[in-house]
């Protein structure tokens, strides 16, 4: 690597150059990234500003196929400010390794919400509303190939629905133009273990929608 490359890479723009054949507009993307990573941090919006210790941005592959959103982050997310960490991020990065991927190669992971929700109490329709712009051009810089929505509200912010994950599951939809599939948070898979082998159905359905020209 360059020194210039080297550069580029602590800044977090690079590599500009591995755009996957991309429309010529994705070359804006590193500023968009520059002005967004700004921006979460100071956003002031909604109430939650004011009990996080920090905001939890998103982590991974910024030309990544994959991008898997969770709902919000939780006490230890809110502590270490990087979504799916604790017991909840073991058993998600399993998950990956079981269908041949691995946290922060090809895969970028996010939440809805970028605070976490005092107690871990579900979000709020106003701080959905506040914080889903942020989520929105996360996925317009990434440009991912499918999206893996995973737990209720991921689902319902997405797809605009209040739809039971149980009833979403097996189908593909579309986020303006990209696939996305549906399956259970994993923090709920640790209380449900039954449900665990419907999440691999779920993943097993996702990669053969990835091979799928």
């Amino acid at each position: 690597m360059s020194r210039r490359e080297e550069i580029l890479a602590e800044m977090g723009i690079a590599p500009l150059w591995r755009l996957k054949n991309r429309p010529a507009a994705a070359a804006s993307a590193p500023s968009g990234w520059i002005e967004l990573k700004q921006a979460v941090p100071a956003c002031t919006a909604c109430g939650l500003h004011q009990s996080r210790t920090q905001t939890v941005f998103g982590v991974g592959d910024e030309n990544a196929d994959w991008m898997l959103i969770g709902e919000a982050p939780g006490a230890e997310e809110d502590r270490l400010g990087e979504p799916f960490v604790g017991q909840a991020g073991k058993l998600l990065d399993n998950m990956l390794s079981a269908i041949g991927l691995r946290r922060g190669e090809n895969v970028y992971i996010a939440n809805v919400l970028k605070c976490r929700p005092p107690g871990n109490r579900n979000p709020q329709p106003d701080e959905v509303a506040k914080c889903t712009p942020f989520l929105r051009q996360q996925i317009a810089l990434i440009q991912p190939k499918l999206i893996v929505a995973m737990g209720r509200f991921a689902a319902q912010t997405l797809l605009a629905s209040d739809a039971s994950i149980a009833s979403l599951r097996g189908r593909v939809y579309r986020y303006e133009g990209v696939p996305l599939i549906v399956t259970y948070h994993p923090a709920y898979l640790l209380r449900n273990l039954p449900d665990k082998a419907k999440a691999w159905a779920d993943l097993a359905f996702a990669r053969k929608t990835m091979q799928t020209p």
